[in-house]
This record gives structure tokens, C-alpha cells and sequence, in this order.
């Protein structure tokens, strides 16, 4: 098995183009969110198996270079850890997945976790 980081895309235009903005009141964001947190579990269970670390949301961003540290924003917006026997099959497990079908995300970018040079 190889283990893969996959990282949730999210921007302010792709929140512009969903449902979520045009909700009309706090009750329809409400039902809007409890529809992707459900959808979002029910993936998680499907895939139990694969899933190394479920993850978190994630928030601002610091970067630290030879300059020193800065603020800075990115379009990362969490994060999950999987094991599958391929790349292939470690990104077919986020077709369809809620953080774009239901959340305003904009994708999910699956990458292999390699290991460190010796």
C-alpha cells in the first residue's frame, strides 16, 4: 500500500458559484451544511479503510523563508491521509466527493507521500 496526502481546494469564486451563495437565510446555510457534513461522514465511512488520518479544516497560513516569516493566503482548505494501492485508485476515491459536490470547494488534489532519500 503507498499513502497519499490529499489537500481540498476551496476559493472565493468557486463559493461565488454555488448554492451556498445564493442561500437566502441562515436556516437554508444551515441545511446546506448539515447536507455536506452528512454526505461528507458517509464518505468517510465508505472509505474507513483507506483513510490513515481523517484530517481537519485547516486556517491561516504563515510561510517561513530565509526573509522571515510572513502572511499569506492560499486555496488550501483541508486535508485527509489515504492508503491505496495506486495513485490512480487513491483519487478515485474523491470522485464525487462532498467537498465539491455539496461544500463550494473547487477540488481535491491527491498526491503520493514518498519516502525520504537516504
Amino acid at each position: 500500500m503507498k499513502t497519499f496526502l490529499a489537500v481540498y481546494i476551496g476559493s472565493a469564486s468557486a463559493l461565488e458559484k454555488s448554492e451556498w451563495s445564493k442561500a437566502t437565510g441562515e436556516s437554508e446555510l444551515k441545511g446546506l451544511q448539515q447536507a455536506g457534513v452528512e454526505a461528507w461522514a458517509n464518505w468517510a465511512t465508505a472509505n474507513q479503510a483507506s483513510i490513515v488520518d481523517q484530517g481537519t479544516p485547516l486556517g491561516k497560513t504563515k510561510r517561513a523563508s530565509a526573509q522571515g516569516i510572513s502572511d499569506i493566503k492560499n486555496a488550501i482548505t483541508a486535508y485527509t491521509i489515504v492508503q491505496a494501492e495506486s495513485h490512480e485508485a487513491a483519487a478515485s476515491m474523491f470522485e464525487q466527493h462532498p467537498h465539491f459536490m455539496i461544500f463550494p470547494g473547487d477540488s481535491v488534489e491527491i498526491m503520493e507521500c514518498l519516502p525520504m532519500p537516504r
